[in-house]
């Protein structure tokens, strides 16, 4: 990886931006708008000649990825400073991101913070360089918002582990390469008997079937595991140690989800200029303002929320790195971010009018159909990553001090 250099002002500003220009390909020109679009890596999508593949190596091959990484696993070594630079570039320029990873979002932090330092060095440069795509084996059938309650087993055999259960609304589990798991090592204790373990989704026993959901999209899945055997190193922290691992990756993946709605779009959304796109449908009035004055107002007002989201979350996450990690104000993001992005969908549903209720059919271009199936899917964004109900609980007893009723 070349040497990144410059300070964490100007010099380095321009360094990065120079870079993204020379580099980007420009076959990527317009912003990704749907997930489909985004790049996940993986072992069959890596060694592509795609511009998306090839966009994805030139930034890992920087440090671009995971630019606040330690070098020793493959990421840029940044300061604080200088990867908001990066962050701020990447969005500044309209530049698609180089690599969406639930490996860099989420068990990445972790691998760092509980992981052997044999287990870093074979997993985290994989996950830099995109060539493993990680899925989340957490809830279960009978363990959502209580999921302390999985049931999934995980018994010790000698030289190996051997794991039997089912995973549910597992994100992308039939694209997935491997996927970090929570079983029960210890029945006779709920939180102190879960165990946190990574399982390669090619291992015999383990079976995904897609779940169709109202949007007509199957991100989710149904993950099983029949008699799957994984060698004893799987194991990250201790045994029945893992519901810490579990709290401390569910901030990050909240910290992550809230992020990533970001006032464009986000979980199945559109990306865009809302009023822009609104302007279009709806047509400006003799002052150039969007001619129907209420739903202006709405328009303004949830961007207004998302811009202060955005600051907010860019505050959080440079505290999280000052104090090596997310904290619980991560729920508060999350709940805030759910809310907004499914706001969002419904002024942009309403916007288009009779046109944004289209399914099929050429009388509805690309950009209606999708979005009805954004405002359809982003009825989750208020489940996943912890319910908001859940959330608030958190915020009530985490951040607010509150005493459990009585």
């Amino acid at each position: 990886m070349a040497d990144l250099g410059g300070a964490d002002g100007p010099a380095f500003r321009v360094q990065v931006r120079d870079w993204l220009k020379a580099n980007y390909p420009p076959e990527l020109r317009d912003p990704a708008r749907t997930d489909p679009e985004a790049v996940w890596g993986g072992r069959a999508f890596v060694g592509s000649d795609d511009p998306q593949s090839v966009w994805m190596r030139r930034a890992a091959e920087r440090g671009f990825t995971a630019p606040a990484w330690p070098r020793d696993y493959g990421g840029g070594g940044l300061s604080p400073a200088q990867t908001r630079i990066v962050e701020q570039e990447i969005a500044a320029g309209g530049y698609r991101t180089p690599l969406a990873s639930f490996g860099v979002w989420m068990l990445g932090p972790v691998l760092l913070e509980y992981a052997t330092e044999d287990q870093r060095r074979e997993h985290l440069p994989k996950i830099v360089r995109g060539e493993i795509r990680w899925c989340q084996g957490y809830s279960e059938p009978g363990a959502g918002s209580d999921l302390a309650a999985l049931a999934t087993r995980c018994e010790d055999m000698g030289d190996h582990w051997l794991i039997n259960g089912q995973k549910i609304w597992t994100s992308y589990a039939d694209k997935a390469d491997w996927c970090f798991c929570l079983v029960r090592t210890d029945t006779a204790k709920k939180h102190e008997g879960v165990s946190f373990v990574l399982i390669d989704m090619t291992s015999p026993g383990v079976e995904t079937r897609p779940i169709r959901l109202i949007s007509g999209d199957s991100p989710f899945c149904e993950t099983f595991f029949t008699d799957v055997k994984i060698p004893k190193g799987n194991l990250v922290g201790k045994v029945n140690a893992g519901w810490e691992i579990a709290k401390r990756l569910l901030q990050y993946e909240r910290q992550n989800i809230s992020g990533g709605f970001g006032g464009g779009g986000g979980a199945g959304g559109i990306a865009g200029d809302l009023g822009k796109i609104a302007a279009d449908y709806v047509g400006l009035d003799e002052t150039g303002r969007l001619a129907d004055a209420d739903l202006r107002s709405r328009i303004t007002r949830n961007k207004m929320d998302f811009r202060a989201l955005q600051q907010t979350i860019a505050r959080v996450a440079a505290e999280s790195r000052a104090s090596n990690g997310p904290n619980a104000a991560t729920s508060i993001i999350k709940y805030a971010a759910a809310a907004m992005a499914q706001e969002r969908s419904e002024l942009m549903v309403e916007a288009m009018g009779a046109q944004g209720l289209g399914w099929a059919g050429d009388e509805y271009s690309p950009l209606e159909r999708q979005a009805v199936r954004g405002w359809l899917r982003s009825k989750g964004n208020s489940i996943e990553g912890g319910t908001s109900e859940v959330n608030l609980n958190v915020i009530a007893k985490r951040v607010l001090g509150l005493p459990d009723p009585k």
